[in-house]
């Protein structure tokens, strides 16, 4: 640490304060931190801990009523960054301080090629003629290793996974070689193996500049593979600071302690209910899934096989966790199951019957069977319908049921996942993402499903939120009995709630087992490239390798 603090510091952060207006309640309150030259360090805590706010009080990008408080420093080097005029803050920000949002489709304008975006920064702050940005612009994209980089250039920011995506934004930003890189949460929606990818990608592009980077993420276990210093950050304070693995795996603070123990842990056995009987409850036999093509003014594109030939069976109150990267086919898969997506060859089958959904009496019934719970509660939940109507949607297929027992049972289910009575009556932004999955969860179980797809459940939640969610699931399949079929890249998760694992790859199955024997014992490849790079905590109490490599030394 005493070499560390030789350095000289990049980013120098002072008594920073961030109120609600001018009297308002302080979301970010007496903040204080030293990033040095070529260092990393991370802000982390859950939602809502103001970490994010703190990061944006560097740039000056605070959404108003949000403001600095007088008495906070902030400086770049030398320069003091709080009350700096508008045109001086644009001058530095770019040149001097870089920034990778959480998601690159939003930072990423949709309607300029890729050519264009990257051209910004440099025409504006190294006012560099034309040819000399595409010879910079191509060479960065052969340097994170993008195919075709010219092909890239004239490309739109729809045509590339979000992995890309976010890759295409770092190299936007490392273009202009700033001396601070801020990174809020840039790997959050990606899976396991893009997401060590992006991170490599990222240390590789600042090591090769000196860039120093402030790192703002709810993932311990990543920040404990990059980061050589870490703030815990509770209700906008710093209540934690210090080496990443000395706070990460001794906390002092309850409150860091509540976070390293809501990280990701293997259950005993899975969680199988006590209804558990073995028997097949859901049969796919060669399942074959294609997209077709878009079509054109002259003819279609070529279409795009997504599932080839999956044969899966998942038993009466079992889990059966789905894992692979994105793209492999999963959530087409499980997407097949519940009828959103049409298989073009093979067969399904429910309890021994053809699983096929109508209009008639036998499909209304399999609906209230086999249920689904999306990644995203705020984008299948209807923002006009209040929570109560929302839960109480999928009884209304049940003829044998009044309005007063769909009441009753709606009650029953709040109760069952947490909600309060009070929830009833709002609507689905009115709530937070933890207590907005609660409500995807009852409306999933209200009607006594035997078979429920969790399609990312706890994906976009932070670390306390997730444990909680994961719990709830537990309960109510030990309590109902109903099988699962969990999907999810997320193998912390997996590891949870797991009784066997089928991992995907290119829409294949290429290796199904109990769960301890595919984490413990991998047969192939793939498996073992997924298991390396999942970032757990647990995984890197030996090592601080990764991290002293990442941090320079």
């Amino acid at each position: 640490m005493a070499a560390t603090n030789e350095k000289q510091a990049v980013l120098t952060v002072e008594n920073l304060s961030v109120r609600v207006g001018t009297i308002g309640v302080k979301v970010v309150d007496d903040l204080n931190f030293r990033l040095p030259a070529g260092e990393m360090l991370a802000l982390v805590g859950e939602s809502g801990s103001g970490k994010t706010m703190a990061a944006r009080s560097v740039l000056g990008l605070l959404p108003p009523p949000f403001q600095v408080t007088p008495e906070s420093r902030i400086r770049l080097r030398d320069t003091e960054l709080t009350g700096l005029p508008p045109a001086k803050l644009r001058d530095i920000r770019g040149a001097e301080i870089g920034m990778v949002f959480q998601e690159p489709m939003v930072s990423l304008n949709p309607s300029m090629t890729i050519g264009r975006q990257m051209a910004e920064g440099l025409a504006l702050h190294r006012k560099l003629g034309k040819a000399e940005i595409r010879d910079r612009s191509l060479a960065m994209l052969e340097r994170i290793r993008i195919q075709n980089p010219e092909r890239c250039l004239a490309a739109y920011p729809h045509e590339f996974s979000g992995g890309m995506r976010q890759r295409i934004m770092l190299a936007s930003v490392m273009l202009l070689k700033p001396a601070l890189l801020i990174a809020d949460e840039p790997t959050t929606a990606l899976d396991t193996l893009i997401q060590r990818d992006v991170l490599d990608l990222m240390v590789e592009l600042t090591r090769e500049n000196n860039t120093s980077v402030l790192l703002i993420s709810h993932d311990l276990g990543m920040v404990s593979h990059y980061v050589r210093n870490v703030v815990v950050m509770h209700k906008g304070r710093a209540v934690e600071q210090g080496d990443s693995t000395e706070v990460l795996h001794a906390p002092k603070h309850d409150y860091t302690r509540r976070l390293v123990d809501a990280l990701p842990r293997r259950s005993a056995g899975g969680i199988r209910s006590a209804g558990a009987t073995g028997e097949p409850l859901i049969e796919l036999k060669d399942v074959v899934i294609d997209y077709p093509g878009r079509a054109r003014l002259f003819g279609r594109t070529e279409g795009k096989r997504a599932v080839h030939g999956a044969d899966l069976t998942i038993n009466t109150g079992e889990t059966l966790a789905l894992v692979g990267a994105s793209g492999s086919g999963k959530t087409t898969l499980g997407r097949a199951i519940v009828g959103l997506v049409t298989p073009s060859s093979g067969t399904m089958q429910f309890r021994g019957q053809p699983l096929a959904y109508g209009r008639d009496a036998a499909s209304r019934s399999l609906r209230q069977a086999i249920q689904i719970v999306f990644q995203d509660p705020y984008s299948s939940l209807d923002p006009r319908q209040r929570i109560a109507d929302i839960v109480e949607e999928p009884l209304r297929l049940d003829a044998k049921m009044d309005r007063r027992q769909r009441q009753e049972r709606v009650r029953e289910v709040f109760a069952e996942v947490g909600l309060a009575p009070e929830f009833a009556r709002r609507f689905p932004h009115q709530l937070s993402g933890g207590q907005r999955q609660r409500v995807a969860i009852a409306r999933a179980i209200v009607s006594r499903p035997a078979f429920v797809v969790a399609d990312e459940p706890v994906s976009a939640l932070d670390m306390t939120v997730q444990k909680q969610i994961l719990k709830l699931f537990r309960d109510l399949q030990a309590r109902y009995g109903f099988a699962c079929l969990f999907v999810s890249h997320d193998l912390g998760a997996v590891e949870q709630v797991a009784d066997r694992v089928a991992v995907m790859e290119n829409g294949r199955i290429v290796e199904i087992g109990g769960r301890d024997d595919v984490f413990d014992r991998p047969q192939h490849a793939y498996t073992r490239r997924l298991l390396d790079a999942a970032m757990l905590l647990d995984r890197s109490f030996a090592g601080g390798a990764a991290q002293k490599q990442v941090a320079g030394s």
